[in-house]
């Protein structure tokens, strides 16, 4: 089977494109301004760069490939950068997806035989928003049917990358899976706060100079390792069904505070914090979780990776190339 992984310089699809090729898959991965290290990937696996703004570019790339199943991850994907580069966010998330759609429906015009791939499109729960602000108690689990309000332009650019999805898939029969994605990370992610506490901990413990510059620590999120969010994706393009929506989430949340304790355990040693402005967002969900009751009834998912296992592995990666 030919495979596409868009947004395979980024970290969850790095790991995406290194599973599928242990597999045995045909797999191509796409990067541009990739935020991982390439040279960490296996020279064996077909890395192609591509700027998915550019139709031409990802036409001529499904057209020689004509891959059975297309995982499209490509995208600017942090709210906080979206603050000052609004356009960019916009057109890389959501003309970068028609890129995708309209490349399949020319494929389909011009080559021969019928080409009918499933692409599972990297939505986020940034696209909730405020919804998330207003549940309570039992509640604070969003369904795939809760009101879409976003509360930056990160989250209104992954809107219209969902919605474009859906269209597609009534319109032209394109059997788009929307996978809203919470807060995943793990080993190669950076500008998240998992990321950055090991980081700055493991730079600590090199230094023995044991501080570290925090935000906001009373934000709750439901943070996954990204082997359970790839599992989910992968599961989706076998099992769920063309024109839904998903949510992939963890279920368990932890306070910010958590993490940082967690840290600690693992140093064996406290850490002096400072809260500094500049990692407080102007407006943040206070919680992000979402309900997962679809997820696994269609695919059987679950979670298995702990928090406690995700710090382990995370810093040991910083400890390897700091």
């Amino acid at each position: 089977m030919n495979i596409l992984v868009t947004g395979a310089g980024g970290m969850v699809g790095s790991h995406m494109v290194e599973r599928l090729y242990e597999q045995g898959q045909n797999v191509v991965g796409t990067y541009y301004n990739p935020t991982i290290n390439l040279k960490e990937l296996s020279k064996d696996i077909k890395m192609i760069e591509c700027d998915v703004r550019y139709a031409s570019s990802v036409e001529r790339l499904i057209m020689e490939y004509q891959p059975e199943q297309i995982f499209h991850l490509a995208a600017q994907s942090y709210p906080t950068v979206s603050w000052s580069r609004p356009y960019e966010t916009m057109d890389i998330n959501i003309n970068g997806t028609i890129a995708i759609f309209e490349a399949i429906k020319n494929v389909r015009r011009y080559s021969k035989g019928y080409y009918d791939p499933i692409v599972i499109v990297a939505c986020s729960s940034a696209e909730y928003g405020e919804t998330l602000n207003q549940l309570e108690g039992n509640e604070i689990y969003v369904k795939e049917t809760a009101e879409l309000k976003p509360l930056h332009p990160y989250g209104v650019s992954k809107v219209g990358q969902d919605l474009i999805s859906f269209q597609y898939f009534m319109n032209d029969q394109i059997r788009s899976i929307r996978a809203r994605i919470f807060n995943s990370t793990g080993t190669r992610k950076v500008n998240d706060v998992t990321s950055d506490f090991t980081y700055r901990a493991v730079k600590a413990e090199k230094t023995g100079i044991y501080e570290l510059r925090v935000g906001n620590l009373k934000t709750r999120r439901a943070i996954m390792d990204q082997r359970d969010l790839v599992k989910a994706l992968l599961l989706l393009s076998e099992k769920g069904k063309a024109g839904q929506v998903y949510n992939i989430s963890s279920e368990y949340i932890y306070e910010m505070s958590d993490i940082v304790i967690m840290i600690e355990q693992q140093l064996r040693h406290k850490l002096e914090l400072f809260v500094d402005p500049s990692l407080i967002r102007p407006t943040d969900e206070k919680v992000i979780v979402g309900n997962i009751d679809k997820l696994k009834s269609d695919t059987g998912w679950k979670q298995e990776i702990s928090m406690e296992q995700t710090i382990r592995d995370m810093l040991d990666y910083w400890r390897h190339y700091i």
